[in-house]
């Protein structure tokens, strides 16, 4: 039995020797990891720089682009640590960080789409009223809370694993998990348990469910109107969906492998698919740019570029509510 204050280090078991190709993978790794800064960076500049582009709408994706930077960030620097090196080890500290750095990404993640669905139901159902329920001091808020409940929630759930007694000091990952760690502890943990099913639901399910009820009253709304009003729906809903149903595939799959024995599936096919909902995500949502932004962003950086007679050329289209 080892404590945690015993515990030097925790071995990441999930790495393979990559052999002749090690350098191959630090490359395109460090690729990936440079083109979700360079693509999230430039859309919260753009949207930061331009006044017309200062609508809960945007404010909310900016706020999900920072999140797909702070989640990359949590990732990428320790696997481009570790390719290179023979010994997979990492000491507890950094690993408690690390596991609330993820785990904290995921939260807000599905927070933040969330809200997306909500104001996204307010700008459809009551196009009217959507100025009035979606102030400032609201959208602000709502941000405010999509990031401060899940680190206060995530915090909770590290002070409870910290303590606790290892009779092991392998987690079978490439990153951390406190899952891994709850599971060897040397003696019960059912309020750790208890904690983390709590912390699933609220979290996770609870933004889900939302989710399902909004995009439910949305539906109403577009089998009563019209084409136009149909249309305009999907052009706004379905690349939000897309982001929804990506992420939620990731973090599913990666959930799933924790709790269930996957040795049917290839080890290399299970660490790719382990990283999707880090790797992936932060590069779908700048890339799918929910459709109906691209105009107005790809409009926002010609603005940066195009002048008339030393004035800026104002190119853009005021999208309704």
């Amino acid at each position: 039995m080892m404590n945690f204050s015993q515990v030097s280090h925790f071995t990441l078991g999930a790495y393979v020797d990559p052999g002749p190709l090690r350098w191959l993978y630090f490359v395109i790794i460090l690729s990936v990891y440079v083109l979700i800064l360079l693509s999230n960076l430039l859309l919260i500049i753009i949207i930061c720089l331009n006044r017309t582009l200062h609508e809960p709408m945007y404010i909310f994706l900016c706020s999900l682009f920072m999140n797909e930077l702070y989640g990359s960030t949590a990732l990428f620097p320790l696997l481009l640590y570790q390719i290179p090196v023979d010994v997979h080890t990492v000491s507890p500290p950094f690993c408690f960080i690390q596991i609330f750095c993820i785990y904290s990404y995921v939260s807000i993640e599905f927070l933040t789409l969330a809200i997306m669905s909500y104001d996204r139901f307010l700008s459809i159902c009551f196009p009217l009223q959507y100025s009035t329920h979606m102030n400032v001091t609201k959208v602000f808020l709502l941000i405010a809370f999509s990031w401060f409940y899940p680190c206060v929630s995530i915090l909770l759930l590290i002070i409870f694993s910290i303590p606790l007694q290892l009779c092991d000091n392998v987690i079978p990952k490439v990153y951390c998990d406190n899952y891994f760690i709850v599971k060897m502890a040397c003696y019960d943990t059912k309020l750790n348990n208890i904690y983390g099913l709590i912390i699933t639901s609220v979290i996770v399910l609870g933004p889900l469910g939302m989710i399902f009820f909004t995009y439910l009253r949305i539906l109403k709304v577009c089998f009563r109107g019209s084409k136009q009003t149909q249309h305009k729906a999907l052009n706004t809903c379905a690349p939000h969906l897309a982001s929804i149903i990506n992420f939620s595939f990731g973090v599913c799959f990666e959930v799933l492998q924790s709790r269930f024995d996957l040795k049917n599936v290839h080890k290399v096919l299970r660490v790719v698919l382990s990283l999707y909902f880090l790797a992936v995500q932060p590069l779908f949502n700048p890339l799918i740019k929910y459709h109906h932004s691209v105009l107005n962003v790809k409009l926002a950086c010609h603005e940066c570029t195009c002048t008339d007679t030393g004035n800026t050329t104002h190119l853009f289209y005021k999208p309704p509510p």
